[in-house]
């Protein structure tokens, strides 16, 4: 029987299948990616952004075409991650455009809905590369057109355009030289075809495998256990090393003063950089781009209103990591494969800076996760650490606040061995697990390490995003601040003189130790000085310097 026209209701399992088609290939689109990280997670960032999608389309599950395509839409622009989830986010914000105010939808209209939003994702990005999603999509719209002008049956249009859209992935080599140099298609391309399977099945009444795939299954792909593709660039091959994301809620005063253009701003942001997205609403507006100075793009940014999400994510650091943990990986699958037995226990950490990482490591941390303000891992990025652990008990400190629900969900799904300590700094984290002693139950070195949180107080110097005055200190934008324990008690312009009255405030007679953690902006000369400082007038306390690395904070300081 012919389906000729599908209702809200349809249109919504087929995003929902869609979506737990790509969810059940995560890990067979991650390992195709042959760009630098943290874009090296195409799969898993399409799918955190389709789930968002999917979220909305639940609380419309009974609306008509118009409304579940409008509420997909708006939940991917919302959940939209990375280069590839913000390109996904723009296929369906123009698919949904196209089907603004229709109850049904016919094989013509959700033809001309992949073409808008073709058209509407190539608009978004700034310089179109071909032998991308870009172009599956593409491809895959036009013999939908040609397709629905022929045949009113939509299974009969559906099957046409996955067909040819799996066509267009296995091209994409050919357009795209280091794919062919690399031996795969574009991951991206490869999770659109694996939506469309979903919504394929969906109209023919079927459903798909829940087994998730560890490798690709087409011939022309390489094993995934034999071919690591990003092992094909070099790390200072990265010109710009910050992979930068900043969603904006759009106030009407500063619209007033500067008027907000897209193709305009995109072509402004264009000299920052590189893999640029600009993506705006009636409300929001989104930008993804690689630039080797974050802080002028989010400044460009907050003209037009309020920040409502930042991530800035270094590149060529987790690049580095990427490359190391590809040479051990042979090694853990054989030291694994030697011995079934777990640790007893495991400790997972979070960490932003490679020296805060290290320093976590080398006081016995089992996993540490790259992250932490402004790069707050995901719940499931917590519970892939935890059984990375591979221990029968494992302990999680999340080092943020902003990160502790996320670890107390994981911890939950993970099941009762798993236990949170809720470190809502660096150095509560590491007094933590100093604290930690393995002879002791999961219960009591909970207690224990919770008791140490409140051995250490916790500063912080960073630079002010704009003009502010928060507990009557006045603050500049770009002026440094002092924090100590989230009370903004210092600010200027001078890095040494805020860190100088920072320590002042938190260091009494009582104190024994400092510590500081260098942040990659701050010099070795000022570290030297504040040392100084520190040893002239406060002869009693020691002071611990460690490299740490970490980005947007000068320095992290502790002290006990």
């Amino acid at each position: 029987m012919a389906m000729k026209r599908i209702e809200g209701n349809k249109l919504a399992h087929m995003f929902i299948e869609g979506a737990a088609n790509l969810t059940n290939h995560v890990k067979v689109v991650d390992a195709l990616n042959v760009f630098p990280v943290p874009d090296g997670d195409t799969g898993t960032n399409m799918n955190l952004s389709i789930t968002s999608g999917v979220k909305e389309v639940k609380q419309q599950i009974h609306g008509n075409a118009s409304q579940v395509a409008s509420a997909f839409a708006k939940g991917l622009l919302m959940g939209a991650r990375g280069n590839s989830g913000v390109i996904l986010s723009q296929l369906f914000r123009g698919f949904s455009k196209e089907l603004e105010g229709k109850q049904t939808v016919t094989s013509e209209d959700f033809a001309l809905a992949l073409q808008h939003g073709v058209e509407t994702a190539y608009k978004a990005v700034m310089k179109p590369v071909e032998g991308t999603i870009l172009t599956v999509a593409k491809d895959a719209a036009k013999v939908a057109k040609k397709a629905s002008q022929k045949d009113e049956n939509l299974v009969h249009v559906m099957e046409a355009t996955l067909e040819e859209a799996n066509r267009s992935l296995k091209r994409t080599p050919d357009l795209l030289p280091v794919l062919k140099e690399v031996g795969v298609v574009d991951s991206g391309g490869q999770g659109l075809v694996y939506i469309y399977e979903g919504f394929l099945a969906v109209l023919k009444g079927e459903k798909l495998a829940t087994t998730n795939q560890e490798a690709p299954s087409m011939d022309d792909l390489v094993k995934v256990e034999h071919h690591n593709a990003q092992s094909h660039l070099a790390t200072e091959d990265i010109e710009f090393g910050f992979c930068t994301e900043v969603m904006v809620q759009f106030a009407d005063d500063k619209l007033a003063t500067h008027p907000f253009n897209e193709p305009d701003f995109r072509q402004e942001l264009s000299e920052l950089g590189d893999s640029l997205l600009v993506v705006s609403d009636e409300d929001l507006l989104k930008v993804h781009i690689h630039a080797e100075h974050p802080g002028e793009v989010l400044n460009k940014a907050q003209r037009f209103g309020e920040l409502v999400n930042i991530k800035i994510e270094n590149m060529r650091m987790q690049h580095t990591n990427l490359l190391e943990e590809s040479k051990q990986h042979h090694e853990q699958e054989r030291k694994l494969s030697q011995s079934q037995n777990q640790s007893e226990y495991g400790i997972v950490t979070v960490s932003m800076g490679e020296g805060i990482a290290k320093l976590f490591k080398g006081l016995g941390a089992s996993v540490v996760i790259p992250g932490g303000q402004t790069m707050n891992p995901s719940t499931e990025d917590i519970i892939k650490a935890i059984k990375e652990a591979n221990a029968k008990k494992v302990i999680i400190l999340p080092n943020n606040g902003n990160i502790i629900m996320a670890a107390e969900q994981a911890a939950e799904v993970a099941g009762e061995d798993v236990s949170v300590v809720p470190s809502k700094t660096v150095p509560q984290g590491l007094a933590a697990l100093l604290a930690f002693n393995p002879s002791q139950s999961l219960e009591n070195n909970q207690d224990t390490m919770k008791a140490a949180l409140t051995s250490v107080t916790s500063g912080q110097v960073t630079y002010a995003v704009r003009d502010t005055t928060i507990d009557g200190v006045e603050i500049k934008k770009d002026d440094y601040m002092g924090i100590a324990d989230k009370k903004i008690v210092s600010s200027g312009q001078s890095l040494l003189e805020v860190t100088k009255d920072l320590l002042d405030d938190m260091i009494d007679e009582e104190s024994e130790i400092v510590t500081l953690l260098q942040g990659e902006d701050a010099t070795d000369e000022g570290t030297k000085e504040i040392v100084h400082y520190i040893e002239e007038k406060y002869e009693d306390v020691e002071v611990d310097v460690h490299q740490g690395d970490q980005p947007l904070y000068s320095y992290l300081l502790s002290v006990e």
